[in-house]
Formats: C-alpha cells, structure tokens, sequence
C-alpha cells in the first residue's frame, strides 16, 4: 500500500474531499466543497439542478479537474493518480452511455476487455453481470430495442465490469417510472452489500431515504448541511404528534380537547379522518408531554401515539428556502456544466 493509500484509509474512508473550487467563467459551480464518505456505506448528495452534484462526480471520476482543493478515492488522488483511479471506480450519469446499435453482451464484454480482462474472464463477467440484472433473454438483441429500464440496468451493469470499490450514481433514476426505480434500488442495494461504496447523487427525497446512509445537502456550489437522515429532519426543529383514538367517533372530542389546551407555541392540531388520526406539531419535549396528559387526564382511549419527523423535501425547504426540484438560474445547471468539460 503506498503511503497515500494508508493515509486515506486509516479512517475508513473511501472517498475524501478537501476546498474542492471549480469555475465556469465567473460562476462557482463549485466553492470549497469538503465531503468524507465512509467505505462500504451510500453517501447521498442532495440538491437542485445547478447545486454542483454532477460537476463534483465529474471532478471525483477524473472527468474534469479542479481549480483548487483536493479529493481521493479509494486511497488515488484524482489529480496525481487518474490512471490508477479509474481502475478501481464505476460511473453511472444521468443518461445510459452504451452503446445502443450493438446487442447489451457485446456491450459488457468490450467494456471488460478495455479493462484489460482476458478474453475469457470479459465473457465470464459479461454472463455473470446480465443474469444478475435480469437481462440474459435480451442479451443479443441491440440495446436500441431495450425499455428504458433495461437500458439502465445494463448501464449499471457497464459500470460494474471491473468490480468497483467506489461507485459514482449521478440522478441514476431520472425518467424512470416507479417500478423501473425500485428495480435500480434494489441493484444498487445489492451492491452495497457486496461491499461497495456509493456516491448517489439525487433530487429525489424518497431515493435519498430509500439508499442513502447519510446526506451532504448543497446548494449553489456550497455544502449547507450533512448527517444522517434522521438528524438532518431533527434540525428543522419540529416533530408531529399523531395521536389516534381508539374510538373513530372520538375523534374530533380529542381534536377539539387539544385545541384548548393554550399551551404556549403549540400549534392548531388537524384532523386526519381517512388515517383516524389528529395531528399535532410540537416543538419541545415539554409540549408533547403537555399533550400525553391532556389525553390522559379526560380519560381518552388510544390506539397510538407516534412521533413524525420532517420528510427530506421539507428539510431542504428549510436549509435552502425553495425545494429541491426549483431551478437555480444563478448556477449553470448540470447539462451545462457536463458541456462545459
């Protein structure tokens, strides 16, 4: 191991991110970036179009040099060490990069075999990978006559030839119906628990909490917060208390009971008939307690009381003031920053 290797790897990290800047003109696609990936978990990167998620996969890929800063993957300097890098990486965008006029096999084994695999171990790995994705029926036919999901699959496969240690996703599911997304979940599941690293960058909340372990949320070429999930929600400040009664009919007594408490910040409960449940927003430990002994003290059945917090999307809300999915007119967006390389 070289000693750039061991000074990455003794924290266990697989991807390490130091002052990362890039410029296009006098935008900052990227300002000061720093980031840390732990091996063997997902790190989701989260933001709008034109945050700099593609310009900093790009960067991480050995796709585009920085202006200023350091990154390592998998122990390699991105600047110093591209050749090596790309040996141990895999890299998927937004939009499938095989090659459509010949069949989805050929497309596997060509990739294996500038990989430097043997002949036989292209064709083994290319076998191998198609029956995972669930793709040995269409393997000769020209991906052109895939579904989008299948072209997808098969980009994800491409990406896999080599046996990656670090994994780059770039919006992996963008365009693809519901069914088709949980397929690629699941795949990227799969590959986490071989071992894999992952750095999925996304806009979406519910792939965000379906992949990711933890979360770097930027905006405008900035990192504005990081964590897990759950500690992320916790920094919007506020919990849902959803209280159902056991009695439907009690409903809207319980509504009502909770309304008058004129407890000090809490806010107006609301009803939600079709869960059978009131919602009530707490800000404080002392408030939801408030709120135990209100139902308690009139005597009240209940079949639960649970606790919410926050989704991601308000989360980001929060951070940033607009949601994940507004444009941001001040940053080139991604398409322009993948052109611009």
């Amino acid at each position: 191991m070289t000693r750039i290797d061991k000074e990455t790897r003794d924290g266990g990290l697989a991807v390490t991110v130091r002052g990362l800047v890039k410029h296009y003109g006098e935008t900052k696609a990227l300002d000061g970036v720093d980031l840390d990936v732990r091996e063997g978990t997902v790190m989701g990167v989260l933001g709008p179009n034109g945050a700099g998620k593609t310009t900093l996969v790009r960067i991480l890929s050995t796709l585009l040099a920085p202006d200023a800063g350091r990154a390592t993957v998998a122990g390699h300097d991105v600047v110093r060490r591209p050749r090596q890098l790309r040996r141990v990486i895999g890299l998927t965008g937004q939009y499938a990069s095989v090659d459509e006029k010949i069949p989805g096999w050929e497309n596997l084994y060509m990739i294996g075999r500038l990989l430097d695999l043997s002949r036989r171990d292209a064709r083994a790995r290319a076998d191998e990978l198609l029956e995972r994705f669930s793709l040995i029926e269409a393997a000769r036919r020209p991906v052109h006559t895939y579904s989008g999901g299948m072209r997808r699959r098969l980009d994800l496969a491409a990406s896999m030839i080599g046996r990656p240690e670090v994994l780059f996703l770039d919006e992996p599911t963008t365009g693809l119906d519901p069914r088709t997304r949980n397929e690629v979940w699941d795949e990227v599941k799969a590959m986490v628990g071989d071992g894999v690293t992952v750095l999925l960058t996304t806009q979406y909340m519910e792939e965000a909490e379906q992949l990711a372990g933890e979360l770097t949320v930027v905006d405008r070429g900035t990192v504005i917060a990081g964590g897990r999930v759950d500690e992320l929600k916790a920094r919007v400040g506020g919990r849902t208390l959803r209280v159902t009664p056991a009695d439907p009919r009690q409903l809207r007594p319980l509504a009502d009971a909770l309304n008058g408490l004129g407890i000090t910040g809490l806010a107006t409960t609301a009803v939600d008939a079709g869960a059978g449940a009131v919602l009530v927003p707490v800000l404080s430990d002392e408030q939801l307690t408030a709120v135990v002994q209100a139902v308690t003290a009139r005597g009240l059945t209940l079949s639960s009381i649970t606790t919410e917090l926050p989704s991601l999307d308000e989360v980001f809300l929060s951070l940033t003031g607009h949601r994940a999915s507004a444009p941001q007119d001040a940053v080139p967006t991604d398409t322009r920053e993948e052109a611009a390389a």
